[in-house]
């Protein structure tokens, strides 16, 4: 199993627009293109209270290549992204790792 970690730290004030999105849209998509989701995560201490952290859980790189290039050229996305960023961009930058679990780690 292979872990993507994507921070999207946010344009300031539109992180609550950007959660909204996810809640309404984005995760029915995933689910569409059978993207599972392992945890999202909000910043309570940390740089930035703007950031929204999640996990996404694959079984290959080749799988997370298929869905996610499925996902990202989605009518239905590229649609409701630019319905949902009418009065602006949400997210300023986007960083991801791939991460691998130990063999001791509770997450496998």
């Amino acid at each position: 199993m292979i872990y993507e970690m994507r921070v999207y730290r946010c344009v300031p004030g539109r992180l609550p627009a950007l959660i909204k999105r996810f809640d309404a849209i984005t995760l029915k998509l995933w689910e569409k293109h059978g993207i599972r989701q392992a945890g999202f995560f909000t910043t309570l201490i940390g740089q930035s209270n703007q950031e929204l952290t999640y996990f996404l859980a694959w079984e290959s790189l080749a799988e997370r290549e298929k869905k996610w290039t499925a996902f990202m050229t989605d009518p239905d996305w590229i649609s409701a992204r630019a319905q949902t960023e009418a009065d602006g961009q949400l997210v300023d930058n986007i960083t991801s790792q791939f991460l691998t679990p130990t063999a001791f780690s509770a997450v496998k």
